[in-house]
């Protein structure tokens, strides 16, 4: 067998070559504070209803599932139409295997080559992933020292590079950043026609009060994307199921990239039954809002440098040597995730028994290292 003409087998991209996969560390510890989960599982009943909805889904697995998945479309825009005055209709709905998938058929929409995508970092790491999958140009802008968008600054990148694509997570990945209305108008206007604009509110649910949803404004923005996910607040991380809102026109463009009947039978039964229980499974948000309120209230009398949060995580640093802090938490079983800029560490906000670890065992380490 000879090797490819860019040297070794298999014969891969050659801008794939020595890349490791995305994935973070999955280990068995007593307190798992590093993808963002929902430590709150669903109820007994609420877990029987699901086993009964997958089980009557098994029973026509010889049959294709509705490659539209018109009843989960409705009941998601009855869910999302909770965020906004003007409700969203199920055909401005579009769904698919997590919010990584939803944003990966964007990019196959919208970007491309001789295509654009532009962020702000720091940002969600598996953005520029995407980009690179569907070899579209990757452009990142800054944010500022505090993680807030700097709006002239973001709206003269966009002029400069005209991308297809923009992506805003609200709340920001890693940082847990939220972005004001404004910011969503101003990139939205200067993307215009040209450009699809999409909001990532995998943890809207977790924003505080008075935060309102990208959703208030798609009737004012026909290029605007909001999408979400069941993965965060809704507990429901091993069901895989992300969805989107945006103008019939986009999530009908979507149709053309989308694998044949992408959201298997069981997928969308799940689905519709944990929708079915939507206030018990986002019964615990508010708990987890205050953990986290909790925690920035502790760091920060800890004296470390805290973003403002209005997601399920908390970014604080700064230090030396991160790699040692977190080494030194796993040593004492509590996993939290190093990412984000160089000297900073992101924590899930957990439950308060894990809350209590997390500070035992920083509190710990700090104390070992001082």
């Amino acid at each position: 067998m000879t090797a490819s003409a860019g040297g070794g087998w298999p014969p891969l991209r050659e801008e794939l070559r020595g890349i490791e996969p995305y994935g973070a560390p999955q280990l068995d510890v007593p307190v798992q504070l590093n993808v963002n989960e929902n430590p709150y599982g669903p109820s007994e009943a609420c877990v029987a209803d699901i086993a009964a909805a997958a089980a009557a889904a098994a029973a026509t697995l010889n049959r294709y599932p509705d490659r539209e998945f018109v009843a989960l479309r409705q009941s998601l825009a009855w869910y999302l139409s909770k965020d906004t005055p003007a409700g969203v209709l199920p055909e401005q709905v579009w769904a698919a295997n997590g919010s990584n998938e939803i944003m990966l058929q964007i990019l196959q929409a919208f970007g491309g080559p001789g295509r654009t995508a532009v962020s702000f970092a720091p940002t969600y790491s598996m953005y520029p992933e995407y980009a690179r999958d569907t070899n579209t140009r990757w452009v990142a802008g800054r944010r500022a020292e505090d993680f807030a968008l700097d709006l002239d600054a973001a709206r003269d990148l966009v002029k400069t590079e005209q991308p297809s694509v923009i992506l805003l997570p609200s709340p920001n990945n890693p940082t847990g950043t939220a972005l004001p209305p404004e910011a969503v108008s101003v990139l939205c206007e200067a993307a215009g026609d040209d450009g699809i604009v999409v909001v990532d509110e995998a943890y809207g649910e977790f924003r505080r009060s008075g935060v309102p949803s990208a959703l208030e404004l798609l009737p004012t923005y026909r290029n605007l994307v909001v999408t979400r996910t069941m993965s965060k607040a809704f507990a429901g991380a091993g069901l895989r199921l992300g969805y989107l809102a945006a103008a019939t026109e986009i999530c009908d463009a979507i149709r053309v990239v989308r694998l044949p009947y992408h959201l298997s039978a069981v997928t969308q039964a799940v689905a519709l039954a944990a929708l079915e229980h939507a206030p018990e499974l986002l019964g615990r948000v508010d708990d987890l809002r205050r953990e986290r309120d909790a925690l920035v209230e502790w760091l920060r009398a800890e004296r470390y440098d805290v973003a403002e949060s209005d997601a399920n995580f908390v970014l604080f640093g700064r230090f030396a040597d991160r790699h040692a802090v977190w080494q030194g938490l796993l040593d004492r079983g509590v996993l939290i995730r190093e990412t984000g800029p160089d000297g900073w560490l992101r924590v899930s906000v957990g439950t308060p028994d894990e809350m209590a670890a997390f500070r035992a065992a920083l509190t710990d380490v700090n104390g070992e290292r001082a």
